[in-house]
């Protein structure tokens, strides 16, 4: 049986004895594993699943797969590994200038993919070094973080509570503003690891310190989803 929390991989592949292939191999080395044959299903699978990593062909139906990742990566830090038939230096730089975070070029030994998808995943999930704030005092859209007593006044003056998640959580996030931040690293950041992986409750601090601090929690300008990446904190900051 597979570990419920185990990473999540989508295989895009409009080869279907490819993807039946390697999503056999990778759940029997223990991985979960999602497939789609073209881009249309490849947003359908983001849309419906939290997804850890996805191996991209770049020779599909439709959008290719450069343009593809080129997307991924301009809404996402969701890492991507480029399968691909052609193996030229050019076709591989041209990869990796999108935004693919590894390369593999067919034919290729599934052992080879999953030593891959594990070094990447241990790349994207190492833990952020908290920044120390250079001043006491943090300012973000007219708010201002007060770091000494613990305190976030709103742009009329008035203090608002905060519990501790929410005001660690908040210290992350103007902390690493302008970067996509999974969930494992909002962990890591704010409560030091005491959750376990994957723990959701990230998602309930989110909510409520979106209604603290922004003017319409159901459009957010200041904490924004990435899909299939985590949250990025989209104000500008200084200290």
């Amino acid at each position: 049986m597979i570990d419920p929390t185990a990473p999540h991989i989508l295989v895009v592949d409009d080869d279907r004895e490819i993807r039946d292939l390697l999503a056999r191999f990778l759940t029997k080395h223990g991985l979960r594993v999602s497939s789609a044959r073209d881009g249309t299903e490849m947003n359908k699978v983001l849309d419906q699943a939290s997804i850890d990593l996805v191996v991209l062909d770049l020779m599909l139906p439709g959008e290719d797969g450069l343009s593809l990742c080129r997307r991924l990566r301009a809404n996402s830090s969701l890492p991507v590994i480029m399968l691909t038939a052609m193996g030229e230096d050019t076709d591989r730089i041209v990869g990796l200038e999108m935004g693919a975070d590894d390369y593999l070029a067919k034919p290729f030994n599934p052992r080879e993919l999953l030593a891959r998808i594990k070094a990447v995943l241990r790349r994207f999930h190492a833990p952020l070094a908290a920044e120390a704030p250079a001043g006491n005092e943090i300012r973000f859209d007219g708010w201002t973080l007060e770091l000494g007593p613990r305190r976030l006044l709103s742009p009329s003056g008035d203090e608002v509570d905060l519990s501790t998640g929410e005001y660690e959580l908040l210290l992350a996030f103007v902390t690493h503003a302008r970067r996509v931040l999974t969930r494992d690293q909002l962990l890591d950041l704010a409560r030091g690891r005491s959750a376990a992986p994957f723990d959701r409750s990230i998602d309930i601090q989110v909510m409520r310190l979106r209604r603290k601090i922004e003017s319409n929690p159901k459009e957010p300008r200041l904490i924004k989803t990435v899909r299939g990446g985590g949250y990025i904190f989209a104000a500008e900051v200084a200290t």
